[in-house]
Order: C-alpha cells, then sequence, then structure tokens
C-alpha cells in the first residue's frame, strides 16, 4: 500500500470507531424511542438530530443543559446510563489513539511519508548519501557550499538524530530503513532526472558493490561514488562503470610516490584540495632505509610504492594470524611482533632507518610504535595513519613530521570528484606528468597569480555563459584570452592561469590562450577573485561582454547618440 500510515490507522482504530458509534447509536437509540413531555406537558419523541446532538455533547463534556425541554425521569435515567457507556467508549477509543501515536512503526511510516514529499517537492540538483558519519557530515557541508542538495539514507537511528540537530540549512531530508534495497533508492529519488550521484563509502566492500550495481539497474546516468579498499573491488567497481572509485589506501600510497619523486606535484595536489598554499613546506621523504608497521592493506600499498623507487623497507607485522593471508614471498620479508617493542624495533634496525610508518588501524597503537622509535632514534621520520577524525587530534601534537587521515582523503576524493569533475580530472591527468612540469606551473601560478589561487569551473553553455553561448551560435569566434581581459581596461589581461579545458570527451592540460572556443567547452580555471568576478559579469552581463569585446560601453535606452 503506497500509504502505509494511512492503512496502519485504518487497521489499528478500526475496533475502537466501532466501539464508539456502536454506543453512540444505543445511546441515540434509547432517547429517540423514549417517550418526553414538551413545555406544555404534551408527550413527545426526539428526533434523530436532537438526540444525536445532545449524547455528542454530553458524551465529550458531560453536558450543556437539558435539550429541546426538560427530561421525564426516564429519559434521565437513560441518559445517565449512556453518559458512562459513551465515556468508556472514548476513553477506550482516545487510549487507542495515544497507543497509536507512540507506535514505532507508526511513526516510522510517518517519516517516510514526510520523506516521500520532500523528495516530491525537491527541484534543485542533488546527490543521495549513504549513511551519516563524520565523513559523510563534510560532504554535505561542502555541497551546501556548492549550491547542491543532498539526501541520506541512514540505518542508525541516533545518527539520524545527529544529523537533524546539525540543523543543515536547507534542510537535509533523511530515510530510516534496513538495509538499501531498491525499494529505498526509489523513494530516495534515485530515478528523478535531478538526481546527479550517489555516494557509497561503506566498510564493507560488498555493499558498496551491491549498491553501484543496484544503482546502475535504477539509473544509468546517476554518477556513483564508491569506497574500494583492495585492487579486486577495484576492477569489479570498473566493470559496473562506476564513475568515481575511492580507495583511500592507493591515494595515499600515491601520495608518498609523488613527495618522493616528485615534491611539487604533491604541492599541486594539496593546493587544489584547499589543504595548503603553493608556499607551503612540504614534508620531506628522504630516500633510505624505511620501516612499515602494519602489513595491511595500506602496508602493502605503501610497500608496492617504495619498492619501485629501490628503497630498502623492513616490515613489522602486530597480528602474526595474518601469516595465513600471505603468500610465502610475503612471509619471507615480514617480522611478527610488537611493533612497539624496543627490542623488535632495535631488531629491524632502527637506529639505520631514515623513516618509519605506523600504517595499523588502531590510533593508540601506531602513537606508541613512533614514541619508542622516536627514543630510539631522534632523528627519524615520522609517518602515521590516522583512523579516527576528530575534532582534537592527538597527532597534531605529537611532533609527527606527516599524517595521513584516510577518512579526510575520502572527503577530499569525493567533493572534488562531485562538486569539481574537471578539478579531479585535472589532478588525475597532472600525476601523469613529471616533477620538471609540476615546478613550472607551481612557478607560473605563484609568479602570475598569487600563492593561493582560486581554481573554478565554467562552461560556455546557455545557462552559465549566455553572453559567450549567444556570440558563438551566431558564428562569431572568440578566444580563451577574451575571457580574460580586464573591464577596467580592455587592454590588459586579469590575473588568470587556465589548467584545463574539455571539449566533448577530449581534454587539453594548459590550453593556450590563443585557443578558439567552442559551444559547450567546459574550462578549468586558476586566477584571483578579481578576475573571478570579472569573468562571471563577461560570462553573464551583457553591458560587461559588449566592453570586453569592443572597448566601448553598450549604449542603452537612457543614452542618446
Amino acid at each position: 500500500m503506497e500509504n502505509s500510515s494511512l492503512f496502519i490507522i485504518l487497521q489499528r482504530m478500526r475496533v475502537p470507531f466501532l466501539v464508539i458509534v456502536i454506543t453512540y447509536t444505543i445511546a441515540i437509540t434509547g432517547l429517540v424511542l423514549i417517550e418526553g413531555l414538551d413545555s406544555n406537558g404534551k408527550p413527545y419523541n426526539m428526533s434523530i438530530f436532537d438526540a444525536f446532538y445532545f449524547v455528542t455533547y454530553t458524551a465529550t463534556t458531560i453536558g450543556f443543559g437539558e435539550t429541546p425541554y426538560e427530561f421525564t425521569y426516564p429519559q434521565r435515567m437513560w441518559v445517565t446510563f449512556s453518559i458512562y457507556l459513551t465515556v468508556l467508549g472514548w476513553f477506550y477509543g482516545i487510549g487507542s489513539l495515544v497507543s497509536l501515536l507512540q507506535d514505532q512503526l507508526f511513526l516510522q511510516e510517518i517519516q517516510k511519508s514526510k520523506f516521500r514529499r520532500q523528495i516530491a517537492n525537491l527541484k534543485d540538483k542533488f546527490i543521495i548519501i549513504l549513511g551519516y558519519n563524520q565523513i559523510t557530515k563534510e560532504i554535505i557541508n561542502k555541497a551546501i557550499e556548492q549550491g547542491t542538495r543532498t539526501v541520506v539514507i541512514e540505518k542508525d537511528k541516533k545518527k539520524i538524530n545527529d544529523l537533524i540537530l546539525e540543523s543543515f540549512t536547507p534542510t537535509v531530508p533523511v530515510l530510516n530503513c534496513d538495509n538499501y534495497s531498491i525499494k529505498e533508492l526509489e523513494a530516495a529519488g534515485i530515478k528523478k532526472s535531478n538526481c546527479k550521484a550517489i555516494v557509497s563509502l561503506f566498510e564493507e566492500d560488498s555493499i558498496n558493490l551491491r549498491i553501484a550495481l543496484t544503482a546502475k539497474l535504477l539509473n544509468k546516468h546517476v554518477k556513483i561514488v564508491a569506497k574500494s579498499t583492495t585492487s579486486n573491488q577495484t576492477e569489479n567497481l570498473k566493470d559496473l562503470d562506476v564513475e568515481i572509485i575511492a580507495n583511500p589506501f592507493s591515494i595515499i600510497s600515491s601520495e608518498i610516490n609523488i613527495a618522493l619523486t616528485a615534491p611539487n606535484i604533491f604541492r599541486l595536489e594539496k593546493w587544489l584540495y584547499s589543504l595548503d598554499n603553493l608556499h607551503a613546506k612540504l614534508p620531506t621523504f628522504p630516500k633510505g632505509k624505511y620501516i612499515i608497521c602494519g602489513y595491511g592493506r595500506l602496508g602493502r600499498k605503501i610497500y608496492e610504492k617504495l619498492s619501485k623507487n629501490d628503497i630498502h623497507i623492513e616490515l613489522v607485522e602486530l597480528d602474526i594470524n595474518k601469516a595465513e593471508t600471505y603468500t610465502n614471498q610475503e612471509i619471507s620479508h615480514v617480522n611478527f611482533g610488537n611493533a612497539d617493542d624496543k627490542q623488535m624495533l632495535l631488531n629491524v634496525g632502527i637506529k639505520e632507518a631514515c623513516a618509519i610508518i605506523a600504517a595499523t588501524n588502531d590510533d593508540t597503537t601506531n602513537l606508541s610504535i613512533l614514541a619508542t622509535a622516536k627514543k630510539l632514534n631522534p632523528e627519524i621520520k615520522t609517518i602515521v595513519r590516522e583512523n579516527e577524525m576528530e575534532d582534537f587530534s592527538i597527532f597534531k601534537n605529537a611532533n609527527i613530521d606527516h599524517i595521513f587521515l584516510p577518512s579526510k582523503i575520502l572527503i577530499n576524493k569525493t567533493t572534488n570528484a562531485l562538486i569539481k569533475p574537471l578539478s579531479d580530472k585535472f589532478i588525475r591527468l597532472m600525476l601523469k606528468k613529471d616533477e620538471k612540469w609540476a615546478s613550472e606551473l607551481v612557478k607560473k601560478l605563484i609568479t602570475v597569480i598569487d600563492e593561493a589561487p582560486l581554481v573554478y569551473e565554467i562552461s560556455l553553455d546557455e545557462y552559465e555563459s549566455p553572453m559567450i553561448y549567444e556570440h558563438l551560435k551566431s558564428g562569431k569566434p572568440i578566444r580563451l584570452e577574451f575571457l580574460f581581459r580586464s573591464l577596467h581596461n580592455k587592454e590588459q589581461s586579469n590575473n588568470v592561469v587556465p589548467l584545463l579545458l574539455k571539449r566533448k570527451d577530449e581534454y587539453t592540460l594548459l590550453p593556450d590562450y590563443s585557443l578558439d572556443l567552442e559551444l559547450e567547452d567546459k574550462i578549468l580555471i586558476a586566477s584571483d577573485k578579481y578576475a573571478k568576478s570579472d569573468i562571471e559579469y563577461i560570462c553573464q552581463n551583457i553591458y560587461e561582454f559588449h566592453y570586453a569585446l569592443t572597448g566601448t560601453e553598450k549604449e542603452t535606452i537612457f543614452k542618446r547618440n
């Protein structure tokens, strides 16, 4: 049944309603049949309406007087009986209603009905987020900042209460359910044309895979963001054409790799994720002997990257039971034991090591490992995996050289890919470049703009750039450099560096200023705030567009020749 709350009301209140109807019927029938006396002392019988009217206000208020005439004793005896009868009926009905209003199933159905109305009235573009936690909370905040609505499906009622208490503006519709089935995804609006993406970042890879498969069957046009923690899972998601696959362990290992081989690419990545500016000091990853504590999913990825850079590595695994999952080759180079034990660290060569990486899934263990390592080798570089994302981080106060936070990486990767798809594509293309290319780009950005350029995307379509769109549609050419003209002086250019141009399915890194623009081009731009304002005016305001094009003010109806 579509309206389950109505069905529950009809089912639960059926008997109480019948009891009230029967008690009223008995009371009214008695008053109609019992003969009374009018004001002249003549016999009369009450009409059905008079009897119903009297019983109605008597049953609910215990009376306002005898009507239409003063009652006889037989009538008063019947009314006395009727009062007890109907009041008991009302008590039973009200008790049943109160019980219904406290019924969890009924309240849940009421919430579902409210949720469906919210989704039906949702006209803005939105994304569906499965599960509410610290990670998805940050994704919601960043999506709202960019004008994208969010819808949440969550199992835990306590987490739903936490979401409600956050008082997001605009409101975030939330659905409580036991599983993320087709029915729940449809209720959340996955089939709506303004549903742009669905985010599934669960720890269990199987859940993310199932949701990706279900979402693609329900709406092949919706983007899917899915978390993956293994290479096999990543391949499975790619087979389903999942657009955004977030593997925090692969990202961390890649960051260590580029920090070793191309630190300026690492600098650009942190700037694009709004973590640092272009002048920020980057952590150094020296070449030498490394000790990795924790040979799990993250440890494996880091080991692969470091091995490719010909770095000597010692591995320490705390859980001896994991040996069953290792190959013979892996077992040959893994040391089993407590990584925070002094003797263990001495045995693997802590005094000769240049860096130690604590990569277990327990923050206390990681902190203990690094504290012991520092005592044995005060000069060693410390790198750590922080698992819990909290407002207060004990790692920030522990004098650690570099902290990797998988949760933060998921937030950055997800929001960047959803809200700034060109920025995400630029990062992927940038990672294929070398240090020389990155160094030149960093220098150019700082020289042309400043150490913290703004990054944003513009689309040459009729909604975002109507002036450019109409000009190109008429067959007249416009070069990329046109967008960067100053509205204070047409002969000067603003502080702008174009980073990426998308034309249909082709991408051009650092496009030339002389490139001719085409309809539906998308451009990733770095600039200062003044240049961004001018570009927006040129794209959307006919007068500013005319000035940038001709160098003269466009005449209005208030200005004569």
